[in-house]
C-alpha cells in the first residue's frame, strides 16, 4: 500500500478538523423538544378546540363583554372624542373572575387579589405538563427553569384606584410580573432559572428564546415558557385608540388592502421543553422540534414603535444560521401580521429580502413559493402571548401536516410587491407537502424587540418490541367528587374518539403523569374496549370487576413497581410485574393505589409501552374570585 502524499494527509486532516468542529458546534446548538403544550384562547378552550377553529377558518372576536367595563360609556365612532375608544370588538376567554384557589392551595383572600393573568398561567401551565405526561409533584426539587412572557398590569391598575385602606398583604406578590413565574416555580418546588420577559409583543417568543439557551446551557433539564394577557381596564383601550394602532372594522386584515390596524386579545399558552435527545430517550411524546432561534432589537428605527426591515431581516438570519439551515429549506413563515399597512409591508419586504426572489439574497433557489400566515386574523393580538399563539398554531399545522386558512384576505395589500415576493397565503386548508416540514414563527414588539424561532417536525418514534401484558392498571385522582367524575367524562370522550389508542401506552402516562390526588380511583382492565365500558359503569354508579375507589390516607406506603420480561418475588415495597404476573399482582396494586399509596412506575427493560401520549387534563373547579369586596 503506498503512503499518502503530504497533500492528501494535509487535506485529510483538515476534513477531520472540520468534521470535530461541526460536531462542537452541534453539541453547543442541540435540537429542543417540545414534549407539551396548553392554551386559551378566543373561541378555544383546549389544543382539540384550538385546531378546529384554525382548519375550519373561523373568526373569534367579539363585541368586548359586559363583565370588562361599560362599552357604551367608552365607545365612540369619533377618533378624536376625548376619553373614548373608536372600536368595540376583541378577543376574550371566560372566566375572568373564576378560579380553582383550593386546587393551588391558595387562600381565598389571597386569591382576590392575584392578577388573572397569574391565575389563568397557574391553570394553562398545570394542564400543559399534564399534556406531556409529566407528574408536576415529581419536579420537587428538579432544575426546572420558567420563562413567562407577561406585559399587562390591569388588575394592578384596578386595585390600586380602591381606598388604601383596601390594600393587603397580597397585593405587590399577587401582581408583580416576577411573582407570576416565580409562584408556578415555587407551586411546582422547582430550582431552575425563573423570570418573567416583558418585550411587549414579542415577550412570549423571546422566553421561548432565552429557554431554550437556558437548555443549551444545561442552566435546566426541563423548561416551561408560557405567554398570558388579559384584557380588564379600558385605559389602555382608549391609548391604543390615540395612537391610531387599532382596527375600527374590529378585525384583523393581516396582509390585506382593508389592513386598518389590530384588534387587542387576551389568552394564555404554554409550552413544556426539553433536550430532544433526553426526551427521546425518556419516550416522551416529542410535538416538534426548535432548530434554533434568536432575538435582537431595531435599534434606531424612524421612530420608537416604527419597525426595522434590516432588524427583522438581522433576527431571521441569526435564526437560520443557529438552526444549520439555508432559507429554501423553510416552507412556511408564521408572520407577526398585526394588520397595520406599514407594519405588513415592512414584514414581508424583509421576509422577501431573507428567503429569495428580490434584494440581497436574489440568487437563493426556492422550488416553490414559501408559505406565508397569521394567527391575528382568528383570535386577534394576544400582546404578550402572541408569539406563543403563533408557535402553537405552527405545531399544530406540523402534527396535521395541514396549513390552515388565512382569514380576511380578499384584496392583497397593494404596499406590498406581491410578484416579486416568493410569498403564497394559504385561503383554505392546504396540505403541507415536501420531504422536511420547516418553519419560522415572527413576532414583534413596540418596544422594538424582535424574535424569530424555527422549528420542524417532530421525528417518527422508534418502535420496540413490547411484551404482551394481559391485564393493565388505569389510575385516576382528583380533589373533589365533581372533579374525578369531570375526568372519567373526559376520559370517555377521549376513548370514543380515539378507540385505537395502545391501552400500555395510555395507562403508562396515566400512571405516570399526573399528580396523585385525595379521591381515587383504579379500573384494572385487558383491553381498551373493557376499559371503556368499565368507565360507563363508573359514571353510571354501577359496581364492577376491577372498578375501585376510595380516599388516600396518609400512612399508606410507597410502591415501586418494575415491569419486567421475567417474574422476580415481591417485597414490601417492591414489585415486579412481568405476563405472567401481571393479572396476579396488579389487583393488589390497584388497592394500594386507592388506599393512598404513592406508586412510582418503572420500565427499565422498554418492554411495556412505546412512549407517553396526550390525555384528558384535569377539569379545575372554579368558583367566583373577584375584586377584593368592601368590608
Amino acid at each position: 500500500m503506498t503512503e499518502a502524499s503530504p497533500t492528501k494527509r494535509a487535506l485529510l486532516a483538515i476534513q477531520q478538523l472540520q468534521a470535530k468542529l461541526e460536531a462542537l458546534e452541534a453539541e453547543k446548538h442541540p435540537p429542543i423538544a417540545i414534549v407539551g403544550m396548553g392554551c386559551r384562547f378566543p373561541g378555544a378552550e383546549t389544543l382539540d378546540d384550538f385546531w378546529a377553529l384554525l382548519y375550519a377558518g373561523k373568526d373569534a372576536i367579539t363585541e368586548i363583554p359586559g363583565d370588562r367595563w361599560n362599552l357604551d360609556q367608552y365607545y365612540s365612532p369619533d377618533p378624536s372624542a376625548a376619553g373614548k375608544m373608536y372600536t368595540r370588538h376583541g378577543g376574550f376567554v371566560p372566566h375572568l373572575h373564576d378560579f380553582d384557589a383550593a386546587f393551588f392551595r391558595i387562600a381565598p383572600r389571597e386569591a382576590a387579589s392575584l392578577d388573572p393573568q397569574q391565575r389563568l398561567l397557574l391553570e394553562v401551565s398545570w394542564e400543559a405538563l399534564e399534556q406531556a405526561g409529566i407528574s408536576p409533584h415529581r419536579l420537587l426539587g428538579q432544575s426546572v427553569g420558567v420563562f413567562v412572557g407577561i406585559c399587562g398590569i390591569d388588575y394592578w391598575h384596578q386595585l390600586l384606584q380602591q381606598d388604601p385602606s383596601m390594600i393587603d398583604a397580597y397585593l405587590t406578590t399577587g401582581n408583580t410580573h416576577s411573582t407570576a413565574a416565580g409562584r408556578l416555580s415555587y407551586l411546582l418546588g422547582s430550582t431552575g432559572p425563573s423570570m418573567a420577559i416583558d418585550a411587549a409583543c414579542a415577550s412570549s417568543l423571546v422566553a421561548v428564546h432565552l429557554a431554550c439557551q437556558s437548555l443549551r446551557q444545561r442552566e435546566c433539564d426541563l423548561a416551561i415558557v408560557g405567554g398570558v394577557n388579559r384584557i380588564l381596564s379600558p385605559e389602555m383601550m382608549v391609548n391604543f385608540c390615540k395612537a391610531k394602532m387599532l382596527s375600527a372594522t374590529g378585525r384583523c386584515h393581516s396582509f390585506d388592502a382593508s389592513a386598518d390596524g389590530f384588534v387587542r386579545s387576551e389568552g394564555c399558552g404554554v409550552v413544556v421543553l426539553k433536550r430532544l435527545d433526553e426526551a427521546l430517550g425518556d419516550r416522551n411524546f416529542v410535538q416538534a422540534v426548535i432548530l434554533g432561534s434568536a432575538t435582537n432589537h431595531d435599534g434606531r428605527s424612524s421612530g420608537l414603535t416604527v419597525p426595522n426591515g434590516l432588524a427583522q431581516q438581522a433576527v431571521i438570519r441569526q435564526a437560520l444560521k443557529q438552526s444549520r439551515l439555508e432559507p429554501q429549506q423553510v416552507s412556511y413563515l408564521e408572520a407577526h401580521g398585526t394588520g397595520t399597512v406599514l407594519g405588513d409591508s415592512i414584514e414581508l419586504e424583509a421576509l422577501g429580502q431573507v428567503f429569495g426572489a428580490s434584494g440581497t439574497d436574489r440568487a437563493v433557489n426556492r422550488p416553490d413559493p414559501l408559505w406565508i400566515g397569521s394567527v391575528k386574523p382568528n383570535i386577534g393580538h394576544l400582546e404578550a402571548a402572541s408569539g406563543m399563539a403563533g408557535l402553537i398554531k405552527v405545531v399544530l399545522a406540523l402534527q396535521h401536516q395541514t396549513l390552515p386558512p388565512h382569514l380576511h384576505l380578499r384584496q392583497p395589500n397593494p404596499q406590498i410587491n406581491w410578484a416579486q415576493l416568493p410569498l403564497k397565503v394559504p385561503t383554505a386548508p392546504t396540505p403541507w407537502n415536501g420531504p422536511r416540514r420547516i418553519a419560522g414563527v415572527n413576532a414583534f414588539g413596540f418596544s422594538g424587540a424582535n424574535a424569530h424561532v424555527v422549528l420542524t417536525e417532530a421525528p417518527a418514534p422508534e418502535s420496540a418490541p413490547l411484551l404482551p401484558y394481559p391485564l393493565h392498571l388505569l389510575t385516576l385522582s382528583a380533589r373533589t367528587e365533581p372533579a374525578l367524575r369531570q375526568l372519567v367524562e373526559r376520559y370517555v370522550q377521549h376513548l370514543q374518539r380515539h378507540p385505537d389508542s395502545p391501552i400500555a401506552d395510555l395507562c403508562w402516562t396515566a400512571n405516570t403523569g399526573r399528580s396523585p390526588l385525595p379521591l381515587r380511583l383504579a379500573i384494572l382492565a385487558d383491553s381498551l374496549p373493557d376499559l371503556l365500558q368499565k368507565l360507563h359503569s363508573v359514571l353510571q354508579g354501577t359496581p364492577a370487576p376491577g372498578i375501585l375507589q376510595g380516599r388516600a390516607q396518609p400512612t399508606a406506603p410507597a410502591l415501586q413497581i418494575h415491569y419486567t420480561a421475567a417474574a422476580q418475588p415481591p417485597t414490601a415495597s417492591t414489585r415486579h410485574l412481568s405476563p405472567d404476573t401481571a393479572a396476579g399482582q396488579l389487583p393488589d396494586i390497584a388497592t394500594a393505589f386507592v388506599q393512598g399509596s404513592e406508586l412510582t412506575w418503572h420500565d427499565g427493560d422498554r418492554r411495556y409501552f412505546q412512549q407517553t401520549v396526550a390525555l384528558p387534563t384535569y377539569p379545575f373547579q372554579r368558583q367566583p374570585c373577584g375584586p377584593i369586596p368592601a368590608p
